[in-house]
């Protein structure tokens, strides 16, 4: 069983606070990881996947939240969004840390009621499919690496563009099967969607057309790392503009598609203001755009998005878990200058992030770096290139080319 790098971050939040939710999609390994915190402590388990536990939660939530055995589990939470009030009501009673620890594979929070009803009472944990360190077991922080000031350029392994290609392809979903059979990698991913539109969307809102869900999902996989133009994709797929920024909100509360914020400041005219839009997974991406890693290879147009993707997922993962507080945007500019990340740290300082598939690099990389380094000089840190190849390598003062695995062999 894979320990889970946001575990001891876990433990200690259950110390402060009454309630901690932990949202992520089905199959990231919520479930598993709760397990292994039950050997350790006293928490009773519940899930509202248990249709008869599901209907008497339902049927009188009040009741239902009065009789829990404190601590508690309560696994799938957003299938009764109906207890956040009965639960406000016994933290308001009790005020005891780590009373009650929920999942949700669907983010109830949705709801601004609900949001409101545990505010203050209540922390909330991302828990995103396996990154690259925790599947081999190694500590990662990419983020503290990047914002450090004892800054030096480090060696890391050899990573063949072969198995490149199959993390891509592969993703981290725990539950996956471990095997080469395409065949049977495409049944689970097609029972994992499934399951997903069919349940847990229904579960957040009755909605008509659901059978439009899965060909838009495969058009925003063909899409990924683009800037999310909901007035075209309205044209492409014939869904009303409407329709479409609530499907788009659907599929990111289940946490299918993850939209990146654009950065921006007081020169902020100057900038987009559109998001960029992600899969959740690169596995999933690849697997609904027919990809697998000998296509790619045949296909080398699509490596830069899927490599995009994969980069901006694997550094939202350890965000979850860094010693350093930052939140991930993207920056363009209204000229078409861009970089893919641009990390904003609490103090205010920035990391700029390009991303390149190739093996080779030269200084027009660093373009995108350079306008980021001119419109905050205050606060630029460094500029980083993440790229195909195996050395790292210093560009100029506070620019730098790293390989791509330096993400998780830090």
């Amino acid at each position: 069983m894979l320990s889970r790098s946001i575990t001891p971050k876990l433990l200690e939040t259950l110390q402060f606070h009454p309630i901690v939710l932990l949202l992520g999609g089905r199959q990231t390994g919520k479930t598993t990881l709760l397990q292994m915190i039950m050997k350790s402590q006293p928490y009773h388990y519940i899930s509202f996947d248990n249709l008869n536990v599901l209907s008497s939660a339902q049927r009188d939530p009040m009741t239902f939240v009065q009789l829990l055995p404190i601590p508690v589990i309560i696994d799938e939470v957003q299938r009764v969004p109906e207890i956040f009030l009965p639960l406000k009501q016994l933290v308001d009673e009790h005020k005891k840390p780590g009373m009650v620890i929920m999942t949700g594979s669907a983010n109830p929070l949705l709801t601004a009621t609900i949001a409101d009803s545990l505010a203050g009472r209540m922390a909330l944990l991302r828990l995103m499919p396996l990154s690259q360190g925790e599947m081999l077991q190694r500590n990662e922080d990419i983020i503290s690496y990047l914002f450090t000031d004892q800054w030096r350029l480090k060696q890391v392994q050899p990573l063949t563009r072969a198995t490149l290609l199959a993390m891509l392809c592969h993703g981290g979903y725990p539950g996956l099967p471990t095997t080469d059979n395409q065949a049977q990698i495409d049944i689970w991913f097609n029972s994992y969607l499934t399951t997903i539109l069919e349940r847990d969307v229904q579960d957040l809102a009755q909605i008509e057309g659901i059978k439009e869900l899965p060909h838009l999902l495969q058009l925003l996989a063909t899409r990924t790392g683009g800037l999310l133009n909901v007035a075209e994709l309205s044209r492409s797929t014939d869904i009303t503009h409407s329709t479409l920024k609530r499907y788009l909100t659907l599929l990111e509360a289940v946490f299918l598609v993850y939209e990146l914020q654009p950065w921006f400041n007081k020169l902020g005219k100057r900038l987009v203001k559109s998001s960029k839009i992600y899969l959740s997974d690169t596995g999933l991406a690849a697997y609904l755009m027919g990809m697998t890693p000998e296509k790619l290879i045949l296909n080398p147009t699509l490596i830069g998005s899927l490599l995009e993707n994969f980069v901006v997922q694997e550094i939202a993962k350890q965000l979850t878990w860094s010693t350093t507080r930052a939140t991930q945007y993207h920056l363009r500019t209204v000229s078409g200058t861009e970089v893919d990340i641009v990390l904003e740290a609490a103090s205010g300082e920035l990391v700029g992030i390009e991303i390149k598939a190739s093996q080779t690099i030269n200084t027009d990389d660093f373009k995108g770096l350079k306008a980021l380094q001119e419109l905050c000089p205050d606060k630029f840190k460094r500029g980083i290139v993440l790229y195909g190849g195996q050395d790292p390598l210093p560009f100029g003062p506070n620019m730098f080319a790293l390989p791509i695995q330096t993400l998780w062999q830090h």
